[in-house]
């Protein structure tokens, strides 16, 4: 919970003060009580009553005056809303390294799994785009609301040399840069809220050829879009190249920085079932804003209610408000 304006914080002050003299005067009462008459005669004259109902409903009193000040301060918790509107961009690596069969059945044949079951959760109102890269990064579907067109994108995932991580993020920002500039009218353009974009990408090894990770940053947190990534894979992943056995681990480190450079999470997965639910997570944050809510309102009613509670105690045993 936080305060929108913790300046009325102040009025705690003369609350403060007042339980301070409540806290002098029934000290001064007790002074009084044993000078006037002796011990034997009080048990006498006074009924008795359990010590802590006499303090019970100042404190009360105090509590509903504290309240009150809190909820002068205007108190606000976060929620999470539901976006109607955005813009995602799956990036997945189709590098050599992805035949690996360290996950089953291999790595590219989980992840296309995976990256299917994310987009079919996406509200429907989403763009979703498909970018893969190798050597090069290759616009497999634009984004748009057509979710079943980037699932079948999906299918057209094929295997080539090279990591060019850098240039598939850089192409993906293309694509979110051109369907803003699409959906966005001439005039006005000032006033349009700006649809939230995000990119996820998946990958399980390190930047080889085209754009350095530096420079897909930059251009990221320019266009303040964040990366999401996905290291995916085992240290121990090998595959057979020209009849050879050749180490392809991930490069979990590299991901992550580029993840943290650019505003966006960092996961890893080492399992199809690790994936998935990775993915999951990915899609409950990008599917939901977080707003305050101010909730003074409820501050006001549980004063009222420590108030009335305060009164009716005091007058129950002592036949008086407070």
């Amino acid at each position: 919970m936080r305060l929108a304006e913790p300046s009325w914080l102040w009025l705690l002050v003369p609350v403060a003060v007042l339980a301070l003299l409540y806290l002098l005067q029934r000290r001064r009462s007790g002074r009084y009580a044993v000078t006037f008459a002796t011990l034997p005669m009080l048990d006498r004259l006074v009924a008795e009553r359990p010590q802590w109902r006499r303090h019970l409903p100042p404190l009360l009193l105090a509590l509903t005056f504290v309240t009150m000040c809190v909820a002068a301060a205007h108190p606000q918790v976060d929620r999470q809303v539901p976006r109607e509107r955005a813009t995602v961009m799956v990036v997945v690596d189709v590098s050599l390294s992805m035949q690996a069969t360290d996950v089953e059945p291999d790595r590219l044949t989980a992840a296309r799994a995976a990256a299917k079951s994310f987009i079919e959760g996406l509200p429907g109102g989403f763009n979703v785009g498909v970018v893969e890269f190798a050597g090069s990064a290759t616009v497999l579907a634009k984004p748009s609301t057509d979710h079943a067109g980037a699932i079948d994108a999906l299918d057209r995932l094929q295997l080539a040399e090279g990591t060019a991580i850098g240039d598939g993020v850089l192409t993906s920002l293309a694509q979110i840069e051109a369907i803003a500039a699409e959906s966005t009218p001439e005039s006005g353009a000032e006033d349009q809220e700006q649809v939230p974009a995000h990119v996820v990408l998946l990958s399980d090894g390190t930047n080889t050829v085209g754009s350095s990770l530096d420079q897909a940053a930059t251009a990221a947190v320019e266009d303040g879009v964040p990366v999401s990534t996905i290291a995916y894979g085992t240290p121990d992943g090998t595959v057979m190249v020209e009849g050879q056995l050749v180490p392809v681990p991930v490069d979990e480190a590299s991901l992550d920085s580029f993840a943290s450079a650019t505003g966006g999470e960092s996961y890893a997965a080492e399992s199809a079932s690790e994936l998935k639910e990775v993915y999951g997570d990915i899609q409950s944050a990008i599917g939901f804003r977080t707003e305050p809510r101010d909730v003074t309102s409820y501050a006001v009613a549980v004063a009222l209610l420590l108030g009335l509670l305060a009164a009716g105690l005091s007058i129950r045993w002592f036949g008086r408000v407070v």
